[in-house]
């Protein structure tokens, strides 16, 4: 739990002028994170030089006298009150810090404010100033200071290690046949990773009983792109799904059918991975087509996309050009009516 203490200071600053440069003129304690910690205010000025009018600046410091040999991470705040009692932020600092801090004994802030501005503008009637000090303590977790930690965990390698499993087809127990290619996977992942594999493998469905199920509404290599991403969460690189699709399938042709078997298959993730993808091969000549694509294929993050990039002025006297507006105007008046509200 984070742990913190705001204290309110009174400091007699008339009397505060009459003392030397550099002795204190102020003196409390807090309590906070389980620390009793110790104020400190000074007017500093030239230390040579016993004539108060040298001490310019209201410093303060703050440390653990305990002596406590625990790093303490906390932040350090520190404001003053105006005549009217409300804080200045003209006159406020702030620091997190580890304590004690790295080459000294305490916190400071040695140039808070200057004597001329105290006088200006924050004296009292009464010859004192109020500042406000806060401490809050963090625990290792919630302070951007923490020490780091010296065991460097990896980043997760599961889809590595499930990936040469696909590819090794190791204890596989079940086959697909698409397009002419056979394709061998292991039914516990595909039903983890899929409600409509769970449901298809392991449920009542005749499929659940066969070792070969054929397919015949996806492509070979877009099943191929499927599987590996059911195994590994990710796509191929860029190159790799070139070589994997055939000669005449263009990028957005190829990401149109990977975020259809997404949908498909109900794997979320993929279909906004590939969602983005086709975003950003979105242009004033193919957005219609795309923008048809998403409302098909329930995708709204792209449909909203491709709507505010149609309505752009520049953009709208291509789109409205294109065959694959006159295919929206068709399949999908309801967008059209969506795009002429925008508009």
């Amino acid at each position: 739990m984070l742990d913190s203490s705001f204290t309110e200071f009174k400091l007699d600053l008339e009397e505060s002028k009459n003392r030397a440069a550099g002795d204190i003129v102020l003196c409390e304690e807090i309590s906070a994170g389980g620390h009793v910690w110790s104020v400190r205010c000074f007017l500093q000025g030239d230390d040579d030089d016993e004539d108060p009018s040298k001490a310019v600046y209201l410093s303060l410091y703050l440390w653990l006298p305990s002596g406590t040999r625990n790093v303490v991470k906390a932040v350090i705040e520190a404001f003053l009150i105006g005549r009217d009692g409300a804080p200045s932020l003209s006159h406020a600092q702030r620091c997190a810090q580890l304590c004690p801090p790295e080459g000294c004994e305490a916190w400071c802030f040695p140039e808070f404010a200057t004597l001329a501005d105290l006088e200006s503008h924050f004296v009292k009637d009464d010859g004192s100033v109020t500042f406000i000090l806060g401490v809050v303590v963090l625990r290792d977790h919630d302070n951007p200071l923490a020490i780091s930690s010296p065991i460097d965990v990896p980043s997760s390698d599961m889809g590595v290690h499930l990936g040469r499993l696909l590819d090794s087809g190791d204890g596989s127990d079940v086959s697909f046949a698409v397009g002419g290619e056979t394709f061998h996977a292991h039914r516990a992942v595909l039903a983890a990773r899929s409600p409509v594999f769970m449901a298809q493998l392991l449920g009542s469905m005749a499929d659940a009983k066969m070792d070969l199920i054929t397919l015949h509404d996806i492509r070979a290599e877009t099943f191929r792109i499927l599987l590996r991403f059911i195994y590994t969460d990710a796509l191929p690189g860029d190159d790799e799904l070139q070589q994997q699709s055939s000669s005449s399938t263009t990028t957005v042709e190829l990401f149109q059918d990977l975020l259809a078997a997404a949908d498909m298959y109900q794997l979320e993730r993929m279909k906004l991975v590939c969602a983005q993808k086709l975003w950003e091969c979105v242009s004033a000549e193919n957005v219609a087509t795309v923008l048809g694509f998403a409302e098909m294929h329930s995708c709204p993050e792209l449909k909203d996309g491709c709507l505010d990039f149609f309505v752009v002025e520049k953009n709208f006297k291509i789109a409205v050009l294109t065959e694959g507006y006159f295919r929206l105007m068709q399949s999908f008046p309801s967008v059209i009516d969506e795009i002429r509200v925008r508009v």
